[in-house]
């Protein structure tokens, strides 16, 4: 910590008059048992202002009682003599008080000041983080896009457009199946968002004889804003389907709930 600037900031002085809220009091307080520079500055301020409300305090009492019976004594051995009574003023009280009331109305200047800045602080911090993860995201986002655009553009790359079935004659799929590295992208972005507790499960398919083998989930489907899945196909697939089951997944694919369906080109 960098006591200096620390001292400097005006939290001692805020802590002094009680002007802190309870948890920057706690902190502050821990500071004071860490460091005795800063003890030491606290204690300095109190004692600055001991001496100030020392100087601003009414007259000792004692002392007035004293002069007020000396006087009433002297009163009645002697006649009063007529006199115009005079008005003392004393300009150090005054002073005191004008003193302070200028080191309170500073005090709560500083004090809604801080709040001020703590709060703009607060809200910078804020916007910062918002459009740190905006860039991550943006960076991410472009990312993903290189990655589909190599993967769309490779030679081993095999595109199977899969079309809409009696369930949903509008939905659309298409698979990009890399042949060398056994993998298929599956874009289900025009594929509807699965109702709960469904999830669309693809099936690779060889034709004589039918045999469908799930090569997978499309999982997190709402969250993913490419709708572009990756899967692992080791299969010699002659075709892909994508069918609507439970969580989860099915053994076999539920023909009424089939979605998607396409043919993979002769080579």
């Amino acid at each position: 910590m960098d006591i200096q600037k620390y001292i400097s900031s005006g939290i001692l002085e805020l802590y002094v008059y009680g002007a802190l809220s309870e948890k920057e009091s706690r902190e502050v307080s821990c500071v004071l048992k860490e460091y005795p520079e800063v003890k030491a500055e606290v204690e300095e301020i109190e004692k600055a202002l001991l001496t100030l409300s020392a100087a601003t305090a009414p007259n000792n009492a004692e002392h007035l009682i004293d002069s007020i019976k000396e006087k009433l004594g002297a009163s009645s051995l002697r006649p009063a003599p007529k006199t115009t009574p005079l008005r003392t003023i004393n300009w150090i009280t005054y002073s005191g008080w004008a003193a302070s009331l200028l080191l309170l109305i500073g005090l709560f200047v500083f004090f809604n000041r801080t709040n001020e800045l703590r709060e703009d602080l607060n809200a910078a911090n804020a916007r910062n983080v918002q459009m740190e993860e905006q860039i991550a995201k943006a960076r991410e986002d472009a990312e993903k896009a290189e990655e589909l655009l190599a993967v769309i553009r490779d030679r081993n790359v095999k595109r199977i457009p899969l079309e809409g079935q009696q369930i949903a004659p509008e939905a659309f799929a298409s698979v990009y199946w890399n042949t060398k590295e056994n993998t298929a992208y599956i874009d289900a972005k025009e594929l509807p968002e699965p109702p709960r507790g469904k999830v669309y499960q693809v099936w690779s398919l060889t034709m004589q004889p039918l045999a469908p083998t799930s090569i997978g989930l499309l999982e997190n489907f709402e969250a993913d804003d490419n709708k572009v899945f990756s899967l692992e196909n080791q299969n010699q697939s002659e075709a892909f389907g994508i069918t609507l089951e439970p969580e989860g997944g099915s053994e076999t694919p539920t023909m009424d709930q089939l979605y998607v369906l396409g043919t993979v080109a002769a080579p």
